[in-house]
């Protein structure tokens, strides 16, 4: 069973590969898009008030590049300078702050965009049940950069937990941890590939770690004699978690450009065991050439209610897959290309058959349908760019420009919009808890004030 079902207030319906059907997330958002099988819906709110804000946290120490969670009346955020806040939901003044470590200056990587230091970047989960917060930090130890996993007190901010998850023989200065954390079978589980720009040597991994500290489960894209990159990044977005307790994640470009060389599992969407063994995968046949030309899978695995997947990502062709036979490569019962006109990164949102996707010249509205397999674009906006979720009847994304639009879910028209001033993560993500529209800026949290349902 998952580590937190028990205890989120967002259930997990359905069998096979597909997610639950979403149900209200209340007072809580503990996961990179609200629950494990990151569905980015809450039902909680009628509605919200964006002619005003609620709050806005004092100046943080960092940049924020993670999505903000929410438990037990407060709001927790990480900094790239390996800052770990609880702020109020009320008013958003610090709970308690703890500085883990030195983050590692930009200078010290061989490539990267992200400045002037690096150190928590993916999104923290949050166990209910153990009330303990989980982060991958980027510390700079002896001059040298390498990453823990650090769980903490929600309550106190004590460290409860701190384990390096460098793989053996990796170089930790070509790493970059930009996932969301998830949690599966008492495990803590995220994403690695390399920093921004693919330089030096690394290979895409899916580590997992019992939450009370263990040897790393990894499992190593690109892991033949010579081959390498295959980075798990996913846009910031969380590995995805199904009812049966698996994970699912989508991969990145590899070394590998020739279609007459051995697959290397990138380019693609893996099904994993909460320990890392391959259950089975799909990758386009073009995995090669997309290889070539930089064409990541860049999307979170969308697990729909009926047991199909859509996978997409750089290349704006989205596949539909047979969840239960993923069936290798060239495998897809549908596809559509062209989708927007931009890059397809991060987290999608989910209702029913639609999935608002991600495009970073602002979000999609793909239909899907089960007899016959096919694909449709119901919308396209031409505002927001970041991972969209659904809350209060409408779709919620950020822009690069500092504004958070709210479209309307049928058409994508802009219902309501708000600024909250500069943003330096391209995959910004709003969440929802405690009656709140949260948002993060470059050095804050926003929150707008919502109406419950009764």
């Amino acid at each position: 069973m998952l580590a937190a079902a028990t205890v989120m207030a967002s259930v997990l319906l359905g069998v096979g590969p597909g997610p639950a059907t979403a149900v209200s997330l209340g007072t809580s958002w503990t996961v990179y898009h609200g629950d494990a099988a990151s569905t980015g819906v809450s039902t909680a709110l009628n509605s919200v008030n964006t002619a005003r804000r609620a709050w806005t946290s004092p100046i943080l120490n960092g940049e924020i590049y993670g999505e903000p969670l929410v438990y037990a009346s407060d709001v927790f955020v990480a900094t790239e300078s390996d800052t770990v806040y609880a702020l109020t939901s009320s008013r958003g003044s610090v709970v308690w702050s703890r500085h883990l470590a030195t983050a590692v200056p930009s200078s010290d990587l061989p490539c990267g965009n992200i400045s002037p230091t690096v150190g928590i970047t993916g999104t923290p989960v949050i166990d209910p049940a153990r009330r303990e917060i989980f982060v991958v930090t980027d510390e700079l130890k002896n001059g040298r950069p390498e990453h823990f996993l650090v769980g903490l007190s929600t309550t106190t901010g004590a460290i409860e937990l701190s384990q390096r998850v460098d793989p053996t023989g990796s170089d930790p200065a070509a790493l970059l941890q930009r996932t969301g954390l998830n949690l599966v079978g008492g495990r803590v589980v995220f994403g690695m590939g390399g920093n921004y720009g693919d330089c030096a040597t690394y290979r895409g991994r899916v580590i997992s770690v019992l939450e009370g500290g263990s040897r790393p489960a990894i499992f190593t894209v690109d892991n033949q004699a010579g081959n390498n990159q295959g980075a798990v990044w996913m846009g910031g977005a969380a590995p995805v978690v199904d009812a049966k307790g698996n994970v699912w994640v989508s991969v990145g470009n590899g070394s590998v450009h020739s279609a007459g060389q051995a697959f290397d599992d990138s380019d693609s969407v893996l099904e994993l065991s909460a320990t890392g063994r391959l259950e089975q995968y799909f990758a386009p046949s073009s995995w090669a050439s997309d290889n070539a030309g930089d064409q990541d899978m860049t999307t979170a695995p969308v697990l729909l209610a009926d047991g199909q997947v859509i996978l997409t990502g750089k290349s704006r062709i989205a596949y539909l897959l047979n969840g239960a036979h993923l069936g290798g490569i060239g495998s897809q019962e549908a596809s559509l290309s062209s989708l927007c006109s931009n890059d397809i990164d991060g987290g999608s949102a989910i209702v029913g058959m639609t999935v608002f996707l991600p495009c970073l010249s602002g979000p999609v509205a793909l239909r899907v349908t089960k007899t016959p397999p096919s694909l449709g674009v119901s919308w396209s906006a031409n505002v927001g760019e970041g991972p969209p979720i659904v809350a209060a009847g409408l779709v919620w994304t950020v822009g690069k420009n500092g504004v958070v639009y709210g479209l309307d879910e049928a058409s994508g028209n802009v219902r309501q919009q708000a600024s909250i001033g500069s943003v330096d993560n391209d995959f910004t993500t709003p969440s929802v808890g405690d009656g709140l529209l949260l948002v993060a800026s470059s050095y804050h949290v926003v929150a707008f004030r919502g109406h419950p349902k009764s």
